[in-house]
């Protein structure tokens, strides 16, 4: 088995449905590798959207997305959407091409010093030079992804460890003259460093495959938590991107959230998590609300910009943080209550414990809602105002 089947295995064995890429020569055995495998193969017509749709396919599945694109220009190519699943927690794999292991820094086609640029912008980053490593960087590099915060990872595969042994070493050895002692010497260093690289390639184990276990709140943070929750009379929850890590358990998040009864708001891959009409969805005067309640539970969302650095909570209320993330979970706000866990499996574990009665918060949704449908109502009168050209709250409306 070559480099290039090899990794297709570990990518099928994984559940990897598509890899993204721009074809180019020092990946060519993947791409074929992948679908020998059925792994559909998507070619796009820049590097930085392999990624982008890699980022997608994570979000929307929960498999880590898997990127392969070439070396030099096709790793640096794909750096602003890399930085932007790092910020986004998203969990991917970028597969990046290098040049052949014995010319590397000699000014090879394309050969630059991706590991340092790449770094600074991924969870981990590993660089294989044997076909033995390529299965166990690999696993790694798939766990590392999805485990703890989620992010993108780099491994950067050689040429030269992705093509079967023989036409690996009809390159190295066809073009090395041996008639002087110096030639001879570099044959035999060839030689060993073929023997080297390809040692053992031919036993390669697949090991299972075992899916992360996210961190989970203990039971009693999270019986402390419900305590808060019992005592509020203007709770308020903020839900975000880390509380949809685990598509396929959507509805039941759903469920959960609307069991507690407490007003949300939505952010990121959160947003329609209980539909556009939903009773406890709130979305309008965010800030106003977050203002007067005596309780405010942030799931997987930080205190950035987006809430005035924690500015918008008010000083008087309840702070409760549930995060991956030990920075995110104290960025710019020490909360009342730190909770590091995921905060999907929080909020199932609270859903059990707290329970919204009927009535129990109705002044304060009545409250709520009002402002949301007060601010509807004025949306809906811009979008009757005149103008020289299209009305584009007519237009959205009129769309939606």
């Amino acid at each position: 088995m070559d480099g290039g089947a090899a990794v297709a295995r570990v990518l099928k064995d994984h559940g990897v449905p598509f890899v993204f890429t721009l074809c180019g020569g020092h990946i060519s055995p993947i791409l074929i590798g992948c679908k020998r495998a059925g792994i559909r193969v998507v070619d796009v017509r820049h590097e930085v959207n392999t990624v982008f749709a890699a980022d997608a396919v994570a979000r929307l599945t929960g498999i880590p997305g898997v990127a392969a694109v070439t070396a030099g220009p096709g790793v640096t190519n794909t750096i602003t959407a890399i930085k932007n699943a790092q910020l986004a927690q998203s969990p991917l794999v970028l597969l990046g091409g290098a040049t052949v292991t014995v010319l590397k820094g000699r000014g090879s086609l394309q050969d630059i010093d991706q590991m340092s640029l790449i770094r600074p912008h991924v969870k981990w980053a590993a660089s294989a030079s044997r076909v033995t490593e390529i299965v166990p960087i690999l696993h790694r590099a798939f766990a590392t992804a999805a485990s703890g915060v989620p992010g993108p990872v780099f491994v950067e595969l050689p040429l030269d460890l992705l093509f079967p042994e023989s036409i690996v070493r009809e390159w190295y050895l066809a073009k090395t003259p041996s008639r002087t002692w110096a030639e001879k010497g570099l044959q035999w260093y060839l030689r060993k460093h073929l023997d080297r690289q390809f040692a053992g390639g031919q036993d390669l184990v697949f090991p299972s495959v075992i899916t992360p276990t996210p961190l989970a709140a203990s039971k009693p943070v999270v019986q402390r938590a419900a305590k808060l929750v019992e005592r509020a009379e203007r709770p308020i929850m903020i839900i975000g991107s880390q509380s949809l890590l685990v598509p396929g358990e959507v509805d039941r998040l759903a469920q959960a959230v609307t069991e507690m009864g407490i007003p949300v708001y939505l952010s990121g891959m959160a947003r329609e998590l209980l539909g556009a009409d939903h009773f406890l969805h709130m979305r309008h005067k965010r800030r106003m609300a977050l203002r007067e309640a005596d309780l405010v539970i942030l799931c997987g969302v930080p205190c950035d910009f987006r809430l005035d650095y924690g500015n918008h909570i008010s000083r008087k209320s309840t702070y409760i943080s549930v995060n991956r993330s030990r920075l995110d979970l104290r960025k710019n706000r020490r909360p009342d209550l730190p909770i590091l866990g995921d905060p999907h499996a929080f909020l199932l574990s609270l859903s059990e414990l707290v329970k919204g009665s009927e009535g129990k918060y109705q002044s304060w949704l009545e409250t709520l809602n009002g402002r949301n449908q007060a601010r509807e109502d004025e949306i809906a009168g811009m979008a009757q105002e005149p103008g020289d050209g299209v009305n584009p709250l007519a237009f959205f409306k009129t769309m939606d």
